[in-house]
């Protein structure tokens, strides 16, 4: 019996995480439930949790915009991992902030073909072309939204050290960060109005979810550990001796293409002289779960992700997804919040400093699991925004920069992306316009709890209700311009962008998704706020793309 709601159809995407584990079973395989919250996932412009629950992810972004041919498909980024703070985290909250108690992961996007996600409409997707733009409320208008190619959405994602380790936790190391592609797609028909066929078959949905995820660590041998399937529970273990691990500090030239195998990411770090990869091909076990909502088994068929679009823009959308983007820088905050007790690892909160237990204090560990820093705690979506993610505790919001360094970790620092045109100009170019964009509206609505309209945007507001502070991006006076996250008061700050989120990301984003029986569904799922120009131009290298 298909278990989801079936009146919210227009979904949207965001990263997981993971369902809970007990003592017993923890580090055993086991698959990554979308559904039930895994901070991996892709934020969906519905809910897919069981009983309608809400199961999405805080995601502040930057987006990048061009209309040059090569800019949807290739993207190359400076990039600076944060550093810790010289203080260590307390259990009561005091003390500093580590990065794990920020953010899970932060990403680099990009959409993705793929025939067997939604909206399910064709199995049709000419890769790397702007052909697969559909932008019509018209059904009858054969660019009609609900007729667009299938999509995937592919973030490249770096975890923080010290706690709970994968693959239940986020951590790989006591104090090097790992990374990993991680592709998310949608078993879910947006266009049909037979509840029967919306989902996909028992097998599937019991195995992989409604949001199958393929994902492989970033190897230092190109090849991956296991295969990347989503039908392959042993790919969310990492394999220390092959994959590519980083130190806080470390400058990294993070490549993004497509190759006639599949899009590869490589990751150069330049203080330790290593370099991991990753291909989505078939030989590294990349497969689609294939969309048949009356099979009795579940289906994964081997298959090379491509890039979906030639060109990036308010157009160029993952067409199932809450967010508009197609090649975007973003943080996934709001996963995390102190626990002093559990019922059992990766359970629920029994005690914690606050006083109180919320309905988010789930997917919770003991200070007995983590790698280094002693702190228990929860992965939970933090629904009332009252956990680190959104306190002053970023870098940027210290008195002076010594308190900074000393409470609060240094901030991620990259560079505008650059990509490289498939016509004209041959060398690395750098993006038009920018945007800002939050997902706040969608994580305030009723299944989260909240009050925000999504239909109307009625109660929908910027910061979000309950927290005291939320993070933006500043662009900083080094010598190549560059951005970094947190607060407005980071050290060379150059352009705050109005010095806080409400000013930063701009108005609501009333968006056009594909609804039962071929009509539109309007939603308000973000804040968002475009720039006529980029105001933090990269420096052009050409000599940083490496060799596939």
């Amino acid at each position: 019996m298909k278990r989801y709601l079936l009146t919210l159809l227009a979904v949207t995407s965001s990263a997981c995480l993971w369902p809970a584990v007990s003592a017993a079973s923890y580090g055993a395989s086991r698959p990554l439930d979308c559904a039930h919250g895994s901070a991996l996932c892709t934020e969906v412009v519905d809910s897919i949790g069981v009983n309608g629950a809400y199961t999405g992810h805080d995601e502040p972004s930057l987006l990048f915009y061009s209309n040059a041919p090569g800019s949807g498909n290739s993207q190359l980024y400076h990039l600076t991992l944060p550093t810790e703070p010289k203080t260590l985290p307390q259990q009561d909250g005091s003390g500093g902030t580590f990065n794990f108690e920020l953010h899970p992961a932060f990403w680099l996007g990009m959409a993705l073909c793929d025939t067997e996600s939604s909206p399910e409409f064709t199995k049709t997707c000419t890769p790397d072309s702007d052909t697969n733009i559909f932008t019509s409320d018209n059904p009858n208008d054969p660019n009609y939204i609900g007729k667009h190619p299938g999509t995937a959405f592919m973030e490249m994602q770096f975890y923080p050290p010290g706690w709970v380790p994968w693959p239940a936790g986020v951590s790989c190391d006591p104090t090097k960060w790992c990374a990993a592609l991680n592709i998310d797609s949608l078993s879910e028909d947006l266009n049909t109005a037979n509840p029967a066929l919306v989902l996909n078959n028992d097998a599937c949905l019991n195995s992989v979810g409604v949001e199958p995820v393929n994902f492989s660590f970033i190897t230092r041998s190109g090849v991956a550990d296991t295969p990347a399937d989503p039908q392959n529970f042993d790919h969310f273990t990492p394999n220390l001796a092959n994959d590519l691990l980083m130190n806080g500090g470390d400058r990294l030239t993070v490549d993004i293409h497509d190759t006639p195998a599949g899009l590869i990411v490589i990751i150069h770090d330049k203080d330790t002289g290593q370099t991991g990869s990753m291909t989505a091909s078939v030989p590294n076990g990349f497969a689609q779960v294939k969309f048949d909502p009356t099979a009795s088994t579940c289906t994964s068929i081997p298959n090379s992700f491509h890039p979906m679009y030639s060109t990036t823009s308010e157009n160029t959308r993952v067409i199932w997804a809450a967010h508009s983007y197609n090649v975007a820088f973003s943080d996934e905050i709001g996963h995390f919040e102190f626990c002093s007790a559990v019922d059992q690892e990766g359970g629920n909160c029994t005690s914690n400093n606050e006083g109180t237990l919320d309905d988010d204090d789930a997917f919770c560990f003991t200070s007995a699991l983590s790698l280094l820093v002693q702190v228990g705690g929860c992965l939970g979506s933090d629904d009332d925004f009252d956990g680190p993610s959104y306190q002053p505790d970023w870098p940027g919001t210290g008195r002076n920069h010594g308190q900074d360094k000393k409470l609060h970790p240094s901030p991620v620092l990259f560079t505008s992306p650059l990509f490289t045109p498939t016509s004209g100009h041959a060398g690395l170019t750098n993006y038009e316009r920018i945007a800002f964009e939050t997902d706040l509206p969608r994580i305030e609505a009723p299944d989260s709890g909240g009050i925000c309209n999504r239909t109307t945007g009625a109660n929908c507001v910027n910061p979000p209700p309950g927290s005291n502070f939320y993070p933006i991006y500043v662009t900083t006076s080094n010598n190549n311009c560059t951005w970094a996250e947190g607060g407005p008061g980071i050290k060379d700050a150059k352009n705050t962008f109005g010095g806080n989120s409400a000013a930063e990301f701009g108005p609501l984003l009333n968006s056009d998704y594909p609804g039962p029986g071929f009509t539109v569904v309007h939603r308000f799922n973000n804040f968002r706020n475009v720039l006529p120009a980029n105001p933090c131009a990269a420096q052009n290298r050409d000599n940083d793309r490496d060799d596939d």
